[in-house]
């Protein structure tokens, strides 16, 4: 008996081909895999070295976080604070954990080594199974494809990045930024979504020239709770109104 990701457990209602959950997974994996190129070459245009940029492929595995480290390094920030930045972006991965942990349901002898895989392409496969099994396969194929393809391209881009030599003189220095833009712009469906990506943009930018590398990064993220006060003072003004209204 199956148990499904949402409404009744244990339904088979509105249950999904498992050859169908493989397609879209794959789909996922491959294009957002491929990417991995663009860190390779900037990791390597940046000044790490192809050990260096292969680890934080390995072991960090979550493509924000490592463009946002190489990024501050390749500018001259300081580690410490290049880190940081790095860690807060992927904080997010955590908040993914606490909802995947209940709608896989694996073994605890497994949960280690999926939890290398929760980012935010493996998130979106799985909410969007209908049932537990099919969250577990999309789970599984998205994961081990994007893994395997995201390392594989991040060593040829590294060797690519090394072949060429300065990467900043074909203005591959900003493949990262942009691959990473266009995999963020598809997720702002909703206005307030727009808001803070817009916001950040703003915080980020002009504090660049004022602030140490890396830091800027650090600043953006309150771009979240700033647009949120904002919208909840907004609805609130407009509740309010609508009760004196009605009065």
């Amino acid at each position: 008996m199956r148990t499904g990701t949402g409404g009744d457990p244990g339904s088979d209602a509105g249950a999904k081909p498992d050859s169908a959950v493989v397609r879209d997974a794959l789909g996922v994996g491959v294009a957002v895999g491929l990417s991995g190129f663009a860190f390779g070459v900037t990791s390597a245009g940046g000044g790490l070295t192809l050990l260096q940029t292969c680890a934080l492929s390995l072991l960090v595995f979550t493509g924000a976080s490592q463009f946002a480290l190489v990024g501050a390094l390749a500018a001259g920030g300081n580690p410490l604070t290049a880190a940081a930045g790095a860690f807060f972006l992927g904080v997010r991965n955590t908040f993914y954990g606490l909802r995947l942990s209940q709608l896989l349901a694996l073994p605890r002898a497994v949960r280690p080594f999926a939890a290398q895989w929760v980012i935010d392409e493996t998130t979106a496969v799985t909410l969007a199974q209908p049932t537990r099994r099919a969250a577990r396969i999309g789970f599984t194929v998205t994961g081990l494809t994007l893994y395997v393809l995201w390392n594989l391209t991040t060593l040829l881009g590294a060797l690519g990045a090394q072949a060429i030599g300065d990467t900043d003189a074909w203005g591959l220095d900003a493949a990262g930024p942009a691959v990473f833009l266009a995999l963020l712009a598809p997720m702002l469906k909703t206005t307030i979504e727009r808001a803070v990506a817009a916001l950040a943009v703003l915080l980020g930018l002009g504090l660049l020239p004022i602030l140490p590398a890396g830091v800027p990064v650090l600043a953006a993220a309150l771009a979240a709770p700033i647009a949120l006060y904002v919208a909840g003072r907004r609805q609130g003004g407009t509740h309010n109104d609508a009760q004196g209204e009605d009065r």
